[in-house]
């Protein structure tokens, strides 16, 4: 008899404890946003007096982690970190991501800049061949919002501001906007990343090409596999 299929916040708690495995005593750790991170936070306050502490890419994520009693230190206090766990919208045979639908783009960007070693998590949902199914988050400085719409018609994608529930438009921990832009397909992510990086008015593009996973533990129904790139 089959067991039963697990439900999407089930594989969520399986692959946010695999990832303990790769936080190691004494070390600090990079520590993403999203649903699926905080899964591997609850996880990680079984092992908060084990690590120096945790660097965080978000308010939501801080905020989570001083509950739970996991010590937070600004990043500017540490040079480097063995390890940035974080999930993805999407993630490719190659380890290049989309990332941004929690609107924490640009730190997890950061933070991971800093880590020597990208570990994503996510359920086997995001797994893609080509990048662009899931919406390309972009923190955008809200008066290049018109143009950089047109920038996106141009290459084929359909732009839209990421408004609240109110209608107003979605703020940023940077006080910034965010695009979601459909329609794309992002067969070279390296050479797209760099493009619209160099757009005026863009803060972040949600392509991790530069800034890959290196690690992925990906929740299947029959367990959590892991892929090296």
């Amino acid at each position: 008899m089959n067991a039963p299929a697990r439900s999407q916040d089930e594989l969520k708690t399986l692959v946010g404890l695999a990832a303990l495995d790769y936080v190691q005593p004494g070390d600090w750790v990079g520590v993403g946003t999203g649903s699926t991170v905080n899964k591997f936070i609850d996880a990680l306050a079984s092992r908060k007096h084990e690590i120096r502490g945790a660097v965080s890419s978000s308010l939501a994520s801080t905020q989570r982690m001083q509950s739970l009693g996991i010590p937070v230190v600004d990043i500017g206090e540490v040079e480097s970190l063995p390890v940035y766990i974080d999930g993805a919208d999407e993630i490719d045979p190659q380890g290049h991501m989309v990332k941004g639908g929690g609107a924490a783009l640009t730190r997890e960007k950061i933070v991971a800049a800093l880590a020597k070693r990208f570990v994503c998590i996510v359920d086997e949902s995001k797994w893609v061949q080509t990048l662009g199914a899931f919406p390309l988050p972009v923190e955008v400085i809200p008066m290049a919002v018109p143009r950089l719409i047109r920038d996106f018609a141009a290459m084929g994608g359909v732009a839209t501001l990421r408004r609240t529930a109110q209608g107003e438009p979605l703020v940023t921990d940077n006080g910034q906007w965010i695009l979601d832009v459909r329609s794309l397909q992002i067969h070279q992510p390296l050479a797209f990343e760099d493009q619209v990086s160099q757009w005026p008015g863009v803060v972040t593009v949600g392509v991790f090409a530069h800034q890959k996973a290196q690690v992925c533990l990906m929740a299947t129904s029959d367990g959590v596999r892991t892929l090296q790139f």
